[in-house]
């Protein structure tokens, strides 16, 4: 069977079978899933494991507490004791980007600093950020790229000292697919990959699907979560949802995910949030979206003329605390009936 059939036939098949292996991907939690528990890294480490995480994305440095070596040390004991790879992360790299923040740094001295980091508590990346969809309306997107591929070159020797890679995120509305490969090719695939996230491409307007397919060669890592699209008068909405319960076909993309990214982490980064929206029928709005394709953009308007408006879920949501935690073991349950992983 060729390689694209496979594809095709992996991802329209059903839910598999009990008897049927595992798919080839290792399920974590990003830990921006619980941004709100306010826990120690051991907690949110034993939490995972009772959700039977295999792996532990900290994506920014809060979660793991600190960067001191003797608390990177007890958290990496304390993983390894319960069978956990630990990943980490930091923000923005890009010097230009609104989100980059200089008091803490040149983009060098903070990534350095990561890399440092992600040695003591056993991380095989380092996971960062261009910026946001706000990056778009300051300058051309190729601006910002070409920003973080000097910073990224920048550190090439010490990356490669230090046996890491650094994953970059499509983050926030920054950079469709075909971008965030053009940034990886240009700093080195040989020390740089994807932090492929599933629910940010919809906030670029394009497919997720479209997204995994341009940057599945380079995927190092990744954060899932599920997308509903739909029409309005004035464009588009587009809120994240409960794995299962949108309208971007999340099964395929995890099916097909495992295919193209087998034994790469499959983390869930649940966030229920929404809507964004997106007022396309107004010129001005282009201005910040004139280099996405046609056909690119003609998939989003797909997804969203097959979608239904869904429910304002504002990002301080009453028992917030908890809806974090009934969200993300909801979408756990949902992504390990599809894996096989019951």
């Amino acid at each position: 069977m060729l390689r694209r059939e496979f594809l095709t036939a992996l991802a329209a098949a059903p839910l598999l079978r009990s008897d049927t292996p595992p798919l080839p991907v290792k399920l974590g939690i990003d830990l921006f899933s619980l941004r709100s528990q306010g826990w120690t890294p051991f907690q949110y480490l034993d939490y995972c494991a009772r959700q039977h995480a295999k792996v532990v994305h900290f994506s920014e440095i809060r979660f793991i507490g600190s960067l001191d070596p003797g608390n990177l040390r007890k958290v990496r004991a304390h993983a390894t004791e319960l069978a956990i790879e630990v990943e980490i992360g930091m923000k923005s790299i890009c010097p230009s980007s609104k989100m980059f923040d200089p008091k803490a740094g040149t983009a060098e001295e903070q990534i350095s600093a990561m890399m440092d980091a992600a040695t003591i508590v056993g991380s095989k990346i380092v996971r960062a950020v261009l910026g946001s969809a706000d990056d778009r309306a300051t300058a051309p997107i190729e601006k910002h790229i070409e920003n973080t591929v000097a910073v990224l070159r920048n550190i090439r020797s010490r990356a490669l000292d230090h046996n890491l890679k650094i994953a970059i995120e499509n983050h926030a509305g920054d950079m469709q697919g075909h971008e965030l490969k053009m940034l990886i090719e240009a700093a080195g695939p040989d020390f740089v990959g994807a932090c492929l996230d599933s629910g940010n491409p919809t906030w670029t307007l394009e497919d997720p699907h479209v997204t995994l397919d341009a940057v599945a060669p380079y995927v190092l890592t990744s954060h899932v979560r599920d997308s509903a699209v739909w029409k309005t008068p004035g464009g588009a909405n587009v809120t994240w949802v409960r794995m299962g319960e949108g309208n971007v076909d999340i099964d395929s993309y995890v099916r097909k995910y495992a295919a193209l990214c087998p034994g790469r982490a499959l983390s869930l980064e649940s966030i229920v949030f929404g809507p964004r929206k997106f007022p396309y029928r107004d010129p001005k709005f282009w201005a910040a979206y004139r280099d996405i394709p046609a056909w690119d953009f003609e998939r989003f308007e797909e997804l969203a003329e097959h979608g239904t408006p869904r429910p304002d879920e504002p990002w301080d949501r009453p028992n917030g605390v908890v809806k974090e935690r009934e969200d993300l073991e909801a979408s756990l349950a949902h992504t390990k009936r599809l894996l096989n992983l019951e």
